[in-house]
C-alpha cells in the first residue's frame, strides 16, 4: 500500500471513531511503554471502584475541584466503568500520608507532588520543582518528550507505582514574611514552610525549613510557629489568608519556577485495568495537566490586582544579593543529592541537559520580548 493510500485509511478510521477515543488513542501512542506487550485485562464489563487521595484540603480551589472533575471525566468517560470516590487531605488518611496509603495498596489513587515524597525517593524532587530549574514550558517539554515520563515510571514502578503528569502551579511566588529581607542575614533565623529541595536550600542560607500540609500553614503562621510561607500564588496565597497575617510578598518563587503535580496508581491496581482504562487515565491525566496550569494563570492575575489594589501588603523582589546566594546553595545542595543518589544523578544528567539546550530557544522565543510586550 503507498503512502497516500495509508493515510487516506487512516483518517477514514480516525471519522469513525470519538474525540475521546482519538484523544487516548494519541496518548497511547506517545507513551513508549505501550509498546512492550503484556497482559492486559479485557474484561469491558467489569466495574472498577477505586479511591484516590490527595495531599490537598477537600475540594479545595484548582487543586481538590481539579481531581473531583477528573474523577467525574474518567467515570463518564468509562461509561461508568471505572468509578473514583475522592478523598481530600485529612478524610481517609492524613494528607502526607498519601503517598504510602497508595503504595502499599490501602487506597488505589491518589493525587499530590512529588517532591513532599523526597525523604523516601530523593530523586522525586525533579518531578515536581528545583530551585531555579526550568519553567513550566520547557518542564512540560522535558517530561513528554525529552525522556522525563520515562525516568519518573522506572523511578516510581519499583515501588509499585505508575506516575502521570497532571497539572501545574506555573512559576510560584517567593512567599509571604513578617520581616523585610533586605540582605541574606536577614533569612538567619526565619522559620518557613517550605517543602522540597527549596526547603534544603532555605535551611543553608540560615533559615529552618518546615513542611506542613496546606490546611495547616495560616495556623502555624498566625501562631507564630513558622515565620514565613511559600505556597502558590496571588490567588489561592489569598484565599488562605496569608495577606492578612504577613506584610511582605516576595517574588520571584526561585524554589518552584514551575512545579508539576502528580496523579499516581498503585501498579497492581493499574495493570489489573483493561487497557482501554489505563489509556483513558493517561489521556484525562494529560488533558488536566493542562487545565489546571491554565486556571492557576488566569486566577493568579486577577488575585495579584486585587492584593495590590488593596494596598494591606507590600509586594517586593528579592535582593539581588539574595538571589545570587540562593542560586549558589541550590547548586551546592543539587551536588549533594546527586552525589549521594545514582538514581537522582541520572535523572539530573537529563533534567540538565534538557534545560541547557532549551534555554537558548528560550531567550530568543520568549525573554527578547519581554521589553516589548
Amino acid at each position: 500500500m503507498t503512502k497516500k493510500n495509508t493515510r487516506r485509511s487512516f483518517i477514514k478510521k480516525l471519522s469513525k471513531v470519538s474525540t475521546a477515543t482519538i484523544a487516548s488513542g494519541l496518548i497511547a501512542a506517545c507513551d513508549n511503554s505501550t509498546s512492550k506487550k503484556k497482559k492486559t485485562n479485557n474484561n469491558k464489563d467489569q466495574i472498577f471502584n477505586w479511591k484516590c487521595v490527595t495531599v490537598w484540603p477537600p475540594n479545595f480551589p484548582i487543586l481538590g475541584e481539579s481531581v473531583n472533575n477528573l474523577a467525574k471525566e474518567l467515570f463518564d468517560l468509562s461509561d461508568g466503568r471505572l468509578n473514583i470516590k475522592v478523598y481530600g487531605g485529612g478524610e481517609l488518611v492524613p494528607a502526607l500520608e498519601s503517598f504510602d496509603a497508595v503504595q502499599l495498596g490501602g487506597v488505589q489513587m491518589m493525587h499530590g507532588a512529588a517532591y513532599y515524597w523526597a525523604g523516601k525517593i530523593p530523586a522525586s524532587v525533579f518531578f515536581t520543582a528545583t530551585p531555579f530549574g526550568m519553567n513550566t514550558r520547557e518542564q512540560n517539554a522535558w517530561l513528554l518528550y525529552g525522556g522525563g515520563n520515562e525516568l519518573w515510571k522506572e523511578l516510581y514502578n519499583k515501588i509499585g507505582l505508575e506516575p502521570f503528569p497532571c497539572g501545574n502551579t506555573g512559576t510560584q511566588m517567593g512567599g509571604w514574611f513578617n520581616t523585610k529581607i533586605n540582605s541574606t542575614k536577614d533569612l538567619k533565623g526565619i522559620k518557613m514552610r517550605i517543602p522540597g529541595l527549596g526547603g534544603k536550600v532555605f535551611t543553608k542560607a540560615g533559615g529552618t525549613s518546615v513542611t506542613v500540609p496546606g490546611g495547616e500553614i495560616y495556623t502555624n503562621l498566625e501562631r507564630g510557629v513558622i515565620d514565613a510561607t511559600e505556597w502558590i500564588g496571588p490567588y489561592h496565597d489569598y484565599l488562605m489568608g496569608f495577606h492578612k497575617i504577613a506584610k511582605y510578598y516576595y517574588y520571584p518563587g526561585w524554589h518552584e519556577p514551575s512545579a508539576t503535580l502528580e496523579l499516581v496508581c498503585n501498579k497492581k491496581a493499574y495493570d489489573s485495568l483493561p487497557e482501554d482504562l489505563q489509556v483513558l487515565i493517561k489521556a484525562v491525566s494529560l488533558k488536566y495537566n493542562g487545565i489546571m496550569m491554565s486556571e492557576f494563570e488566569k486566577f493568579n492575575t486577577e488575585y495579584l490586582q486585587k492584593i495590590v489594589q488593596e494596598g494591606k501588603n507590600e509586594i517586593l523582589p528579592f535582593p539581588e544579593d539574595v538571589m545570587e546566594a540562593l542560586k549558589g546553595y541550590s547548586e551546592d545542595t543539587l551536588n549533594e543529592l546527586i552525589a549521594n543518589d545514582p538514581f537522582a544523578k541520572k535523572v539530573n544528567e537529563s533534567f540538565q541537559a534538557f534545560k541547557k539546550n532549551i534555554k537558548q530557544w528560550s531567550i530568543i522565543s520568549t525573554d527578547a520580548m519581554q521589553p516589548y510586550l
